[in-house]
């Protein structure tokens, strides 16, 4: 460690005076990396990224249907569980969100998808009566900076008010169906 500044009041450095990184550990693992280039990693942060492998065909009409998330392609903190995020600590955290609703029904009042929060919800809605006829597929997406206390839970539903039951959440392979969620701050 450097200790730099000789006068009262001037600027403290705490620091590595070579080529290595600077890291912070806690309770014997690294919580903080400092690359000699500046580049900051925190491998501990909580992080999710699920998305859809399969599809929810023929959703409930006039219902709040939760999405399900077959594959996690990563969870740190494990605080992703059963379609659900735990907020593991009291922060505010980035979701971001899209899916891939095919077959949507032109004769429906309106679609959304909904953030269920433990204490709120988020409900961005769009209205599929502007089409001519019925649309193969829509892909809205989203983004919010939420604050959640450590505990809340957030899960995601889709809601199509009227209308015939024909849509579908499309989980195919490449399909723009996921939500990623990390703290920030």
């Amino acid at each position: 460690m450097s200790f730099g500044g000789d006068t009262f009041g001037a600027n403290k450095v705490i620091g590595s005076n070579d080529t290595y990184s600077l890291s912070l550990e806690t309770d014997g693992n690294t919580a903080m990396t400092i690359s000699t280039a500046g580049e900051i990693t925190k491998p501990l942060q909580p992080c999710v990224y699920v998305h859809k492998s399969s599809n929810q065909t023929n959703i409930a009409v006039d219902s709040d249907v939760t999405v399900t998330w077959q594959t996690e392609v990563f969870d740190i903190g494990a605080n992703f569980s059963s379609n659900t995020f735990t907020a593991p600590v009291t922060g505010k955290y980035l979701l971001n969100y899209s899916l891939r609703l095919d077959n949507l029904d032109s004769a429906s009042t309106y679609y959304y998808i909904g953030l269920v929060f433990s204490n709120r919800a988020v409900y961005p809605l769009f209205s599929p009566t502007q089409f001519a006829g019925d649309v193969s597929y829509w892909n809205p997406a989203g983004s919010i900076v939420a604050d959640m206390d450590a505990s809340d839970t957030v899960y995601v539903v889709v809601r199509q008010a009227s209308g015939t039951s024909q849509t579908d959440i499309d989980g195919g392979g490449g399909s723009g169906t996921y939500l990623s969620i990390a703290l920030i701050s």
